[in-house]
């Protein structure tokens, strides 16, 4: 093989984003590197050992974590320039397929070199839960019309400004939180993350003092954004939220777990209201203990509703 066919050979990856929710808290697992940096579980496919993609990824993630992964879908293929080879000549260029992958209960790992993370760590500027994340106004706002005045011409100029009101619910825009992808893509372009000097897009003077989130090793934290963003927009028409639910849960559970993934408040009695009129959930007729006051009604998901409706999804309704 002459060095110019080698070069221009591409490897098929597999990564994966696991998801949980524990303690009202989003979480994704992370394989922590020799250096000390995230990175998700991923591997190489191999078409002679992997019957699929999908058992591919499985078989990877489940030797990396000891995890058996019960939902998961394919998210979309990675291959921009940057991920694996900045230099022409220092290997093949790889190709990811991403997954998501969503597990009860946050399991305890057992395999070295893995935890849970909190995404809001990776993408401080995506939880509203309490208020408008100050980094928002403090950081990424400044630095974001800074790089609008940098654009080519007027126009270009514009559309980085219509961009930044657009992503971030600025200059009358509301915040859509649906679009973590979009946000974390124009701070990548703008170089205000470290993934964008580090992929050759940027100087590391540019990036701003405060840390605009946790890096992850290649382009894993596109891969999370991307993952994050359909999680979000999924579950208002798929009930893929009680993947992550246990058995039996309480309405509050429930909730918790939806404002969780979305960051963003719901307001309580119109959430109930919504869960229930939609027959997404039926009761059990138990209750759960609590410390004090009254106890709480448990509920289970109603499997029935995906043979009843389309679309049977958690509608997010009336934010408080």
């Amino acid at each position: 093989m002459n060095r110019s066919t080698a070069t221009n050979v591409v490897r098929i990856g597999l990564s994966a984003a696991i998801v949980s929710v524990a303690e009202d808290s989003p979480r994704v697992l992370v394989v922590r590197q020799a250096d000390g940096t995230h990175g998700l579980p991923f591997g190489p496919f191999d078409p002679l050992r992997h019957r699929t993609l999908e058992s591919g990824l499985r078989t990877w993630v489940h030797e990396q974590t000891y995890l058996d992964l019960d939902y998961a879908e394919q998210l979309y293929t990675f291959g921009d320039r940057g991920r694996h080879m900045v230099h022409a000549g220092e290997g093949p260029r790889v190709v990811s397929v991403g997954y998501l992958a969503l597990v009860r209960a946050m399991r305890e790992l057992t395999a070295p070199d893995t935890q849970w993370q909190d995404w809001y760590g990776y993408f401080p500027w995506e939880d509203w839960r309490q208020q408008k994340p100050a980094i928002i106004e403090a950081v990424i706002l400044p630095a974001l019309a800074q790089f609008a005045r940098a654009g080519t011409d007027k126009a270009e100029c514009q559309r980085r400004r219509q961009r930044a009101a657009l992503c971030f619910g600025h200059d009358g825009l509301t915040w859509d939180e649906e679009r973590a992808l979009e946000r974390y893509e124009l701070l990548y372009e703008a170089g205000l993350v470290e993934e964008a000097p580090r992929d050759g897009r940027a100087t590391a003077d540019q990036l701003p003092r405060t840390a605009l989130g946790i890096s992850m090793i290649f382009d894993h934290r596109r891969i999370l954004a991307t993952a994050i963003a359909r999680l979000r927009g999924k579950m208002k028409y798929r009930p893929v939220v009680f993947e992550l639910m246990a058995p039996s849960f309480t309405l509050l559970e429930l909730q918790r777990t939806v404002e969780a993934i979305s960051g963003v408040r719901l307001h309580k009695q119109n959430f109930r209201r919504l869960v229930e009129g939609q027959g997404l959930v039926e009761r059990t007729g138990k209750f759960a203990p609590v410390a004090r006051g009254r106890p709480a009604e448990l509920f289970r998901f109603r499997r029935e509703v995906l043979s009843e409706r389309p679309s049977p999804g958690v509608r997010l309704g009336m934010r408080r």
